[in-house]
């Protein structure tokens, strides 16, 4: 369960693949210092707008490069410039494929309607980070149509309740999940302290210290300790020390 264990580049393709017309593309996703760099093919140029709106509703994502995107309708072209300039001749009884349903303005009018409905998560995003109890709290904002999908944690059910009514202020939002919204206490102190290669929520043993007490602070459940040994390689569960950087797995 984020935001324990997840990468901020794992939670982005997450919400690349939620997006309908995203989520069959395969795309590539890596992440440093808050910059988010997507790569891959995309059928239209539009895409790489609906991309960077979709990303952008990530929790520490402060930039979205999309210059490495290939766009397949000029691919094509330059294929279709190859052939013509070739000594290969059609014959007269080459059968050309069947026009395609959807006109290429129909298309990219689509596109843009799904940008500017991405949108919607944008100006809740915006809300919650300008908001002074929630601003520092690990939380995402996906959409799905008009319904607004938040997740990650909040330290109360206060805050819990704050990010949910914000979202259903935010004008367009017609609905609001907030069952991958958890309470955890103390979450923004928990989560401030991040690997920076790999995304992950990190603790430094302090005097005193053991795996059960630190998997009972972070999972409310002293025996997931074991889970932590095995996610950072400790082969003797007893034997941690003092300022020692433990990873924190997914629940």
């Amino acid at each position: 369960m984020w935001p324990f264990g997840k990468s901020t580049a794992d939670r982005v393709k997450e919400a690349l693949s939620a997006q309908p017309r995203l989520q069959d593309l395969g795309l590539q996703v890596q992440e440093q210092g808050g910059t988010v760099t997507v790569t891959g093919m995309v059928p239209r140029s539009q895409y790489g707008e609906l991309v960077k709106v979709t990303a952008q509703g990530i929790s520490g994502v402060t930039t979205v490069d999309v210059s490495g995107l290939v766009v397949q309708e000029q691919a094509s072209d330059v294929q279709a410039s190859n052939v013509q300039g070739s000594d290969v001749q059609a014959s007269s009884e080459t059968v050309l494929p069947d026009a395609p349903s959807a006109t290429f303005d129909s298309i990219e009018q689509e596109i843009q309607q799904a940008v500017d409905s991405s949108q919607l998560a944008k100006q809740v995003y915006s809300a919650i980070r300008s908001n002074g109890e929630l601003a520092n709290n690990p939380i995402d904002v996906l959409q799905s149509g008009s319904s607004i999908i938040l997740r990650g944690a909040v330290d109360s059910e206060h805050e819990q309740r704050l990010a949910e009514q914000l979202a259903r202020g935010t004008s367009g939002v017609t609905a609001v999940d907030i069952s991958g919204l958890k309470v955890i206490k103390n979450v923004k102190e928990m989560t401030q302290q991040k690997d920076e290669s790999s995304g992950d929520v990190t603790y430094t043993v302090k005097s005193g210290d053991t795996l059960s007490e630190i998997a009972q602070h972070y999972f409310g459940d002293p025996m997931r300790y074991k889970d932590i040994a095995h996610y950072n390689n400790i082969s003797d569960p007893d034997r941690i020390e003092i300022g020692q950087v433990i990873r924190i797995p997914s629940a």
